[in-house]
């Protein structure tokens, strides 16, 4: 136990000073909004595109890195993590543990007033991406004190 449990918490150390990919860029083909709502935070942006759910997650898989956790939300859910007036269709969230999240919001109008077209182009949907990142600092402090808890619990766990 005295040698696993430094070789684990240089590894955990290691993963979580590894750099992290940073906000994604927008899919192929698709157009950043502009509206004022879609710009106002540097962690929030909107695109129009004519990608399905899926190729939209498995691109942002790709640029987001692994390991991730891939979580399904609610779309009611949408105005506490996104917005508070982003519609919604779909919700994802991609996890990197320890380190940084991004939402993916996806909005497929259904209704024929609610269709997207922006300079004479028709756009199946509207999606908005989050990214909410955080600090090595914050990471290395989290894991400093789990790091005493589980120390302190093994050797309470050794008096039993």
């Amino acid at each position: 136990m005295k040698f696993i449990f430094p070789l684990l918490l240089l590894l955990f150390t290691g993963y979580l000073l590894s750099p992290v990919p940073g906000f994604p860029s927008p899919p192929p083909e698709s157009l950043v909004s502009r509206e004022p709502a879609d710009t106002e935070s540097i962690y929030r942006q909107a695109f129009y595109t004519n990608l399905s759910r899926e190729e939209i997650i498995n691109y942002y898989k790709t640029q987001f890195g692994l390991p991730f956790i891939r979580l399904i939300i609610p779309p009611e859910d949408t105005q506490t993590v996104i917005r508070d007036q982003a519609r919604s269709s779909w919700l994802e969230e991609l996890i990197h543990p320890l380190k940084d999240s991004l939402y993916v919001n996806g909005f497929y109008p259904t209704k024929p007033t609610e269709q997207i077209n922006i300079d004479g182009v028709h756009y199946q949907a509207k999606i908005i991406i989050r990214y909410i990142p955080s600090h090595p600092i914050t990471r290395l402090t989290v894991l400093g004190l789990a790091g005493v808890s589980a120390y302190l619990l093994s050797k309470e766990y050794a008096n039993i």
